[in-house]
């Protein structure tokens, strides 16, 4: 088991993976009602893949964690696991939306990869610190779901409000 308490937590994560889904869908909903406008334009069906990882990280590692009985290594396996597949995968987009050398500010893809980090860095050190048993293994997944949240949101507000006003 890990270190600290799961039934603890089960409120918190709870309320995680709720959110994530919700979110998830809102991220499905942008992409729908602005389908043609995004895969016209090069780097808005990454800030879509982008989205749709920071939200499902936070579902699937809210979700693990809440594995009645299950060895606290095999937990941090598993967010090990879903923090290196989130990881890779939005390396992708960045380095993609590098490549195509868009006329967006530098600091756009800079502010993106820096959100994306502080998102994915907590998940690897709570996955870290239930794979050798350390306090606080939880919290360490605490910032980890803010700043998904966070990046999700904002790459969801590119998706919905300002690619729906550029064809306006």
């Amino acid at each position: 088991m890990p270190p600290e308490s799961l039934s603890e937590w089960q409120p918190h994560l709870a309320m995680q993976s709720g959110a994530a889904a919700t979110l998830l869908g809102l991220v499905f909903v942008a992409a729908s009602i602005n389908l043609a406008r995004i895969v016209s334009t090069t780097a808005l069906p990454g800030r879509v893949l982008e989205s749709v990882v920071q939200f499902v990280q936070v579902l699937f590692v809210s979700m693990l964690m809440t594995i009645p009985r299950q060895p606290s290594k095999t937990l941090a396996i598993e967010v090990l696991a879903v923090s290196s597949l989130s990881w890779a995968l939005q390396l992708v987009v960045f380095a993609r939306s590098h490549r195509a050398r868009l006329a967006n500010p530098r600091w756009w893809l800079v502010l993106r990869m820096a959100l994306a980090h502080l998102a994915i860095i907590p998940f690897f050190v709570s996955g870290a610190s239930l794979f050798f048993h350390l306090a606080n293994a939880f919290y360490w997944a605490v910032p980890g779901f803010f700043f998904s949240f966070l990046a999700g949101l904002i790459n969801s507000w590119v998706l919905l409000i300002r690619v729906g006003r550029r064809g306006s």
